[in-house]
């Protein structure tokens, strides 16, 4: 292939990398003599005609994207039945590159690259495409700071054919559950897959591993992503959480999409960075290049760090590609200090001051972990710790964690979890909505969700009440990071009594209600046709629902017959089967020999009303 030209325009260079799919080289575009990036799908790939149409069509979807922080397509096509993709070449390393070279990134640097990310995505998500497949491997560090997300589209084209064994499972690290469980993917999977990288960056580690791709999977679509402090303490608070609501396994859950994580991002940026990061004003400018002779019109992307700085992120991919270029003189230099320290090799590889990593013990039975520690040639000791992720009796890590090195007989603090610490609830009742969710996040529960229910005693905007999952109220105290949802008062019902049908539903439908009349009743005051109340149940009415309305059928009128010359004990009994209130004057050992002379009412009347008969 080197040597080759592709399509009359495109003379490939040399080989860049080579992947499951395709084979990405360095080729010159004669046409406007610059330096692109060719990739070419494998062979048995395009064979596939749905793969190969898939690859095209997703290739023309991407390449209206036109973002600072997305890496441009130039060009697709076909060349003697050869399906290739042109993209903007950029020379330097991904950030898989930078995080073998240095481990887990600071708080600062981990949120530069997140920004990035999360603006290219934000621009893809505006034009309607997913990822769905964001991962580190796919972010690109350019010599020149630049901060790039590429591969758009291309993980959809992936699903005609499944990899297995290690290729797997490095997309898998980075799969939502809902990709896992049904197959679907919008928006938030790639919000979750931010979320997994995230946790990476802070970490140096993916947050679930395993000997089979199965096993990560299972754990992506049953457990909660755990906090990246507990690996890391000097991850602030704020990532935390951010890590917590973008990994949640139900989509709904996690932010909409990667315009609504990058405002939560900026806001903790502001806080990391301090008083003096002025997010708004450092987004990422493009201005005309002025040191490049061979491209004179070409527009060069400055990232927005570098207008008050030299971008921490950068600074430390340069220093990852010259280890690189110093690998030979390193090499050679430890070959002769190993020589020259024989004796220092045997005390710390095999002798006393040897290293050895330290188990992952989290989950385990504090007898398991010690046996398995043990068994390495530590020695341990245990100490109690809160934790709202393991529960109580099992070990939630140790000091130092799980996976570290660590001396051989050196002390190892195994963790034993007390299980969630226990907080006293404050009074969220008659807090405003905001007041409350500040609160809430601040006693160190998670808020779950936020319910408005109709309410004539509480106003509009004011906590009713704070209840559980199961929707109880809450007791006076309650576990730290237990999930709380606010009742908030929707203001009162609209008055609908003695209102026609037509104006009481409108009157409800202005509040957001649903109304319907499937219930009719006879009513004294109330006119036929107009409402007589809404018929509120136990758990009241929030917007959205569906609220009966009950309908005067007006008064319950029944017919008083002609009762004269029934006796007086039948003519009571009558009118009292009709429903009346009957009554008469004559003495009660007469009324069954007496008849009726008159009586006070006939026709139609009221249910319930006083009729009384007489004689005479």
């Amino acid at each position: 292939m080197i040597g080759r030209l592709i399509d009359g325009r495109y003379q490939v260079d040399s080989r860049i990398a080579r992947g499951g799919m395709a084979t990405v080289y360095l080729a010159t575009d004669l046409r406007l003599e610059r330096q692109v990036a060719v990739k070419i799908m494998h062979g048995h790939l395009a064979d596939d005609s749905a793969f190969r149409n898939r690859f095209i069509q997703e290739a023309r979807s991407a390449a209206r994207l036109a973002h600072p922080n997305v890496v441009s397509v130039f060009d697709q096509g076909e060349d003697s039945e050869m399906a290739y993709l042109v993209m903007e070449y950029l020379p330097g390393i991904t950030l898989r590159d930078l995080m073998k070279d240095f481990g887990k990134l600071t708080a600062e640097q981990t949120v530069d690259v997140l920004d990035a990310v999360l603006r290219g995505l934000a621009a893809a998500h505006e034009a309607g495409i997913v990822h769905r497949d964001v991962k580190p491997e796919n972010v690109l560090l350019s010599d020149d700071g630049r901060i790039k997300i590429g591969d758009f589209g291309l993980a959809r084209a992936t699903t005609a054919n499944t990899a297995s064994g290690q290729a797997l499972l490095g997309t898998i690290a980075y799969l939502s559950p809902e990709l896992l469980t049904r197959g679907v993917a919008d928006e938030r999977s790639d919000i979750y897959a931010a979320g997994i990288m995230l946790f990476e960056m802070l970490t140096g580690e993916q947050p679930f591993r395993g000997e089979q791709p199965m096993q990560v999977a299972y754990q992506h679509a049953n457990d909660q992503v755990p906090l990246p402090s507990t690996l890391n303490d000097q991850v602030p608070e704020s990532l935390d959480l951010l890590v917590r609501w973008s990994t949640e396994r139900q989509p709904e859950n996690r932010p909409a999409d990667a315009t609504q994580m990058l405002k939560r991002l900026q806001s903790i940026e502001k806080e990391i960075r301090g008083e003096n990061a002025n997010v708004s004003t450092q987004q990422t400018m493009v201005m005309p290049a002025t040191s490049r002779p061979a491209a004179a019109e070409e527009t060069r992307v400055i990232p927005r760090k570098n207008l008050t700085g030299e971008s921490p992120v950068a600074s430390l991919a340069l220093l990852s590609k010259r280890r690189k270029r110093r690998g030979i003189i390193v090499l050679v230099g430890i070959i002769v200090i190993a020589a020259l320290a024989g004796g220092l090799g045997w005390y710390f590889g095999a002798g006393p001051g040897a290293l050895a990593s330290v188990p992952r013990t989290a989950g385990m039975s504090p007898e398991q972990a010690t046996s398995l520690l043990t068994a390495q040639g530590f020695t341990t000791k245990s100490t109690d710790v809160y934790s709202v992720d393991i529960p109580l009796g099992m070990v939630v890590d140790t000091k130092p964690a799980g996976g570290s090195q660590a001396q051989r007989g050196s002390v190892i603090t195994v963790q034993v979890s007390l299980g969630p610490k226990i907080i006293p609830v404050p009074a969220f009742a008659g807090l405003s909505q905001a007041d409350a969710t500040a609160l809430v996040k601040k006693t160190g529960f998670l808020l779950g969700s936020v319910i408005q229910k109709f309410s004539a005693d509480v106003a509009k905007g004011t906590v009713i009440q704070a209840v559980d999952k199961g929707g109880a109220a809450l007791p006076a105290t309650f576990p730290e990071g237990g999930t709380v949802t606010l009742v908030v008062s929707a203001g009162p019902l609209p008055d609908v009594t003695n209102l026609p049908q037509a104006a009481a539903f409108t009157a409800l439908q202005g509040v957001g209600l649903k109304p319907v009349a499937s219930t009719e009743e006879f009513s004294d005051t109330v006119d036929k046709g107009s409402a007589i109340r809404i018929a509120v149940p136990d758990g009241g009415l929030s917007p959205g629902d569906s609220a009966n309305v009950i309908i005067s059928k007006g008064p319950d009128l029944v017919e008083v017959p002609n009762l004269v010359t029934l006796t007086i004990a039948d003519a009571l009994a009558k009118l009292t089967e009709l429903g009346f209130d009957a009554s008469t004057n004559t003495p009660a050992e007469y009324r069954d020999q007496l008849l009726v002379k008159s009586q006070s009412a006939i026709g139609l009347q009221r249910r319930g009303s006083t009729v009384a008969v007489y004689n005479p």
